[in-house]
């Protein structure tokens, strides 16, 4: 997206010139869903759609925040005196939650600031645009008042904000694959520890090609919170006689031995999920090690069928997608992404075959479903960052 037309939008609603423009990018999870919460691994990676701001100084004592995607909610104004006030469900609130968390940790917000924000990820899509505007939010209150907090403070602060102000009870995966993101590069995050890895995203003649249900998912709607305490239930269970602090602690073969201590069938289906996602995502990232794209794609499917199965987080538009991708030449793998229920997934595809690709499985997901879903093929970008 081009900065002056930042400038010229923040302009026409402010009526003054802002000062710098900002960027925060979406991400894309490879390999490695529903294991943040669950104390395992995740490997994802930014990409070049996010969030764009436009911001400069007020004498309101106040945020003044505008969306160009959401053009019908007006301007809003939240005084700074009253940043403790409740959410208003609204996309707001992601700003508003981040600011919160900051003076809460001794931000001084000693003056006024108009914000506005215009992003090119999908809406709800399961791209993670509720992230990429929390570290959006983080880095222009950083950069703006000066504060302390480094990346990692931000990544954490903007779990925070989804657990204890929105009510999702979500993991740090979207927060740190955005926050930490490099161009061309994935992150191997241990999420018990964050200690992670920087890999290089070598795909050879491949391209990962994002498939939007367009179907919209509201992840605090959702079953999510649901999941994650049916995983909780299983953890307990396991707890009564093994010492482990979350279900990514154990081996294939522990949860084999010991899932009688769960004895419920989907207590163990949403558990053996987690265990064995974690134990493919560390396959999967010493297979990308050693360029074995062949081995990286099947464990890639083998994470969709069990998010379908097991998990049962994917529904009619997400498996339409999948299960078409992966009947198509050139394709070495594809799987949802991101919490599902809607959103999007992803494939794996030789680039010379994504037009037949992207025509063949749009063409099938039409018949099916009854409406167009959109491709794009992802492009690994930086994390957040000032750009003017």
């Amino acid at each position: 997206m081009d900065t002056q037309e930042l400038r010229t939008g923040f302009t026409e609603v402010f009526g003054h010139a802002p000062a710098h423009t900002y960027f925060a990018p979406g991400r894309i999870n490879l390999i490695g869903e529903h294991t943040d919460y669950n104390g395992g691994h995740v490997f994802p990676c930014a990409i070049s759609l996010g969030t764009y701001a436009a911001v400069g100084a007020n004498t309101e004592d106040a945020f003044r925040l505008f969306s160009a995607n959401f053009p019908d909610a007006g301007l809003t104004t939240i005084a700074l005196a009253d940043l403790n006030s409740a959410k208003a469900n609204s996309w707001t609130d992601y700003f508003k939650g981040m600011a919160q968390v900051l003076a809460k940790s001794g931000a001084d917000f000693n003056h006024g600031l108009d914000v506005y924000i215009k992003g090119n990820l999908p809406n709800a899509s399961g791209l993670s645009s509720s992230a990429s505007l929390e570290l959006l939010t983080g880095i222009i209150l950083k950069a703006t008042y000066g504060l302390p907090e480094t990346m990692l403070d931000l990544i954490k602060n903007g779990q925070k904000v989804e657990n204890q102000y929105i009510g999702v009870n979500s993991g740090i995966m979207d927060q740190f694959a955005i926050g930490m993101g490099q161009a061309n590069r994935a992150t191997l995050l241990d999420t018990n520890t964050l200690e992670y890895e920087s890999l290089p995203l070598d795909m050879g003649d491949n391209v990962v090609v994002i498939m939007n249900t367009n179907k919209r998912r509201e992840l605090a709607d959702s079953k999510y919170n649901e999941r994650r305490s049916e995983c909780e239930e299983a953890l307990r269970r396991l707890q009564t006689k093994l010492d482990i602090k979350s279900l990514g602690d154990l081996s294939i073969d522990e949860f084999d031995q010991y899932s009688y201590l769960i004895y419920d069938g989907t207590l163990i289906r949403r558990a053996r999920h987690a265990v064995f996602e974690n134990q493919r995502t560390l396959q999967a990232a010493a297979a990308l090690k050693a360029s074995d794209l062949a081995t990286f794609g099947r464990l890639m499917s083998a994470s969709g069928v069990s998010l379908a199965y097991d998990y049962e987080v994917t529904g009619l538009e997400l498996d339409t997608l999948v299960q078409n991708a992966l009947k198509q030449p050139g394709v070495l793998g594809a799987r949802m992404t991101g919490a599902g229920f809607g959103g999007c997934a992803i494939a794996l595809v030789n680039k010379d075959a994504v037009p037949a690709f992207t025509e063949a499985v749009g063409a099938a997901y039409l018949e099916t479903v009854g409406y167009k879903a959109d491709f794009y093929v992802a492009e690994i970008a930086d994390g957040p960052r000032q750009l003017d």
